[in-house]
């Protein structure tokens, strides 16, 4: 069992990888109009009992919006998590985002089927 799969396990405590996806969803890249999950920016999730740790990335590293976007990120987890648990949302720059990292409906949604 991978350290990120830990918590999908519903008697832990805590809160479950699906539900900080999605609370990642409701984050919307401003100059996209697309959800960070969706875009591909989240590139990995480990929610343990006492800890949620989340690395994601922009869709370019001299995007303005990176601190931003992180924090919105951050905020939105803090809002699912019990009192106590922290909450890191990392940046990260390997490997590089590329379109193809975007979900099926993001690709639709940018009308790039």
């Amino acid at each position: 069992m991978e350290i990120s799969d830990m918590n999908d396990n519903p008697s832990r405590e805590g809160v479950s990888r699906e539900a900080v996806y999605d609370a990642l969803r409701g984050v919307i890249d401003p100059e996209v109009g697309i959800n960070i999950v969706e875009l591909g920016l989240v590139y990995d999730v480990i929610a343990e009992a006492d800890r949620v740790a989340v690395t994601m990335t922009l869709t370019s590293p001299a995007c303005p919006m990176g601190a931003h976007l992180a924090e919105e990120g951050r905020q939105a987890i803090q809002g699912i998590v019990p009192a106590g648990v922290g909450v890191d949302v990392r940046l990260a720059w390997e490997p590089a985002w590329n379109p193809e990292m975007m979900s099926d409906e993001a690709k639709r949604l940018l009308g790039w089927n």
